[in-house]
């Protein structure tokens, strides 16, 4: 069986074929050596035809390119194609007796999970929005944690002098892009940009390089580059509305042309000579320092209003529950919309104390995912639910929590407890366990040496122990 394994590579080829990835394999020169039929299927190619070819004949933003380049691996690198189709992409340099020799990228379409995720996005703003008259009333923390960030964002949308380019800043996850949605429903409501004025979203981060960045933003001229065609770019597309540009900092040297935009209202596609006129409102966002990315120029006239907001970790308790509560709505108004289904869903107060004092290092976004996977385990798949059945009562309990996907905050270990036989907490709680205690006698044991831990904070630790 290895004998002939090794002789005609019949089992590796099966297995690559099978994959519903994408597979490329390339030269230190780029050329293909490799492409599985996952990969041929979506440039509509055959397997044979491909190999011997540049890999960018069939993928011009190929992320191998980076890889050749640098000699290092990239991970998750999120790339659009002319035709709008998004992947995730990881490529690996290939050495073989230590030399440098190519390259491997294996790919994925995700085109469709983002329009969904964008979709919801959207409706999870239109759903607050509809039942109040300020749109920043919705946002939950608008008197809270986010009140300065609120009235920057009111201020320079509606100063009396006129509307203000500005500045978003935060870690991932924090909610920048629904700030932005917020302004521009504000915008409208108060008369600044005409109803249906554009709304143009962005995320610069997401292309290959700053040239290409620069080319979907500023548009490009026919012939201006080998390949290039006439293309409008998003700043056009952006007349009469909001330009909101995330991760802005990925616009790298390309920086100047945004700055004549912001001065002289014009914008010149790459490679053009004709300037066109255009007037809009640009919000920039990103989880960098800008004032360290941007040149001075640039950050001076953009961060007229700095628009900054905490990280979940910062916010109160009362705001965490009520994102809690505002994400089990939208679930179950989902499977309302979706099923006709009547969910009830209850967290116990164990799930629901970890979930809100856990660690979160993508924030809020990462907060809603976890708890739509803890409401998934718990609910009934839809195809186990009978057409007579409309209302269902679903309890989410320590059991239905995801640990992986977050991590608790741990209490400083203890060096040694008072019978000398366990070194860390942890080993204390496991012992205690070992003994048949649950998490409230566990509570109430160490609380006698001295330790204070909430019973859900050890109905974690013993969850997270049988997960290792």
């Amino acid at each position: 069986m290895n004998d002939k394994f090794n002789s005609n590579g019949e089992i590796f080829h099966t297995i690559l074929g099978a994959l519903r990835e994408g597979v490329n394999v390339v030269d230190s020169k780029g050329i293909i050596i490799y492409s599985n039929k996952s990969s041929a299927d979506y440039v509509k190619a055959n397997m044979e035809e491909m190999v011997g070819q540049h890999i960018t004949k069939y993928y011009q933003k190929a992320a191998l390119l980076e890889v050749l380049e640098t000699q290092r691996p990239v991970y998750d690198k999120k790339i659009i194609h002319d035709e709008g189709r998004v992947f995730i992409v990881n490529g690996i340099p290939l050495f073989i007796n230590g030399i440098f020799s190519g390259g491997v990228a294996t790919f994925r379409d995700i085109t469709e999970i983002e329009r969904l995720s964008k979709r919801l996005e959207s409706l999870e703003l239109e759903l607050a929005q509809s039942k109040m008259h300020d749109v920043f009333e919705t946002i939950i923390g608008n008197d809270g944690s986010l009140k300065d960030a609120v009235n920057k964002a009111k201020r320079s949308i509606a100063s009396l002098g006129g509307p203000r380019h500005c500045v978003i800043v935060g870690e991932t996850g924090t909610g920048k892009t629904m700030i932005a949605k917020a302004m521009y429903s504000f915008a409208e409501r108060m008369g600044v940009i005409k109803p249906g004025s554009p709304f143009i979203e962005v995320n610069c981060a997401q292309f290959t390089n700053s040239d290409i960045a620069a080319m979907e933003v500023f548009g490009t001229e026919k012939g201006s580059f080998t390949g290039a065609h006439e293309k409008p770019g998003l700043v056009e597309g952006a007349d009469g509305g909001i330009l909101f540009l995330d991760e802005a900092h990925a616009l790298g040297t390309h920086q100047t042309m945004l700055l004549k935009v912001i001065e002289s209202g014009l914008v010149r596609r790459i490679g053009g000579r004709k300037e066109r006129e255009v007037d809009i409102l640009i919000i920039t966002a990103s989880s960098k320092n800008l004032k360290e990315e941007f040149i001075p120029e640039l950050y001076q006239r953009l961060a007229q209003y700095l628009i900054e907001l905490p990280p979940l970790s910062a916010r109160s308790l009362e705001e965490k529950e009520k994102l809690l509560e505002f994400f089990v709505n939208l679930y179950q108004a989902s499977a309302k919309s979706r099923y006709g289904i009547n969910l009830k869903i209850i967290f116990t107060e164990t799930a629901k104390n970890i979930l809100l004092k856990a660690k979160y290092e993508r924030n809020i976004r990462q907060f809603r995912d976890v708890i739509n996977v803890a409401i998934d385990a718990a609910a009934p798949l839809v195809s186990n639910i009978g057409n007579d059945i409309k209302d269902i009562k679903v309890l989410v309990d320590v059991e239905h929590l995801h640990f992986k996907m977050f991590e608790e905050e741990y209490s400083p270990e203890i060096k040694q407890d008072n019978s000398g036989q366990a070194s860390t907490l942890d080993e204390l709680i496991k012992d205690l366990n070992f003994k048949g205690l649950g998490p409230r006698k566990i509570a109430s044991e160490l609380k006698k040496k001295g330790i204070h831990l909430e019973y859900y904070q050890i109905a974690y630790r013993l969850k997270k122990y049988k997960m290792i």
